[in-house]
């Protein structure tokens, strides 16, 4: 499996609802900071791309970006348990 990145920002509609539940539909997902999630599969960025701006307005920005196992973090949202942290190792170590 690849990880990947996905950053975004929603202008003018904001539909939020949509875009989470597709970037949920990938099954395997964390979502590290506000607007940042994580998730594991074996589509390619432009496919991963093209899915989520299905659900997407024309002004909305969107970047999605492969990890390729190393990776540095601090002070993770919903990680008071090392829930996500240990989420990335595992991930990424099956990604390198």
């Amino acid at each position: 499996m690849k990880v990947y990145q996905i950053n975004y920002d929603l202008r003018n509609q904001r539909n939020y609802q949509d875009l989470i539940s597709k970037i949920k539909s990938y099954g395997t997902w964390a979502k590290p900071l506000e607007s940042c999630w994580l998730i594991a599969t074996e589509q390619s960025a432009s496919q991963i791309r093209d899915t989520l701006a299905s659900v997407m307005d024309k002004d909305d920005g969107l970047l999605v970006a492969r990890l390729h196992g190393e990776a540095a973090w601090r002070s993770l949202d919903y990680d008071t348990d090392n829930t996500m942290t240990n989420w990335l190792k595992e991930q990424l170590q099956k990604a390198a």
